[in-house]
């Protein structure tokens, strides 16, 4: 069962692509079957740039245990870092 239940917010950063390099301005996170990983059920995450067209994307495929693990390591490197970093 899918929710559709999607995530929507503005980023600033860089992805890389086929073609090399890009400014990120949105991610989507959302829980939905996968395309390519092999699993029942991923949490997806897309980051793109709509204005620089479709090949701007980067998509990334996780079960849950893996974002949960990726989460907590995002959150432990900005808790790490020293004040003033971040």
């Amino acid at each position: 069962m899918c929710t559709y239940a999607t995530t929507r917010l503005s980023v600033d950063g860089s992805g890389k692509g086929a073609e090399g390099w890009f400014g990120l301005t949105d991610a989507s996170v959302y829980l939905d079957h996968p395309v390519h990983a092999p699993a029942g059920h991923t949490l997806n995450i897309d980051f793109l740039n709509p204005a620089a067209g479709p090949g701007a994307r980067v998509a990334v495929e996780l079960t849950a245990e893996s974002a949960r693990r990726l989460a907590a390591a995002i959150v432990a490197a900005l808790d790490s870092a020293p004040p003033g970093l971040v």
